[in-house]
């Protein structure tokens, strides 16, 4: 292992190293790992996709003014954005 290495700022040792390979070679309880865990919660039946869109400092702020006005996030603007203008 390379000098140095961190997960999270923690070095990471030889006998975590070997405590990984050992809890690997046990085997893993493969429904549990395909459980959901932390991390935003679904928006529905399908899955989201994330979309980039390039907006300028100006449109920012008036997203953002509408959140704050609104009592919503960033996201749930641009949604509600968008049911206006395709319901």
């Amino acid at each position: 292992m390379t000098m140095g290495e961190t997960i999270n700022g923690i070095p990471v040792t030889e006998e975590q190293l070997q405590a990984w390979a050992d809890e690997a070679e046990r085997g893993y309880d493969v429904e549990a790992l395909k459980k959901r865990g932390r991390g935003r919660p679904g928006r529905g039946a399908q899955p989201s996709q994330v979309v980039a869109v390039r907006l300028t400092v100006a449109e920012l702020e008036r997203i953002d003014e509408y959140a704050r006005r609104e009592g919503k996030n960033r996201s749930e603007a641009i949604r509600a954005a968008i049911d206006r203008l395709a319901p």
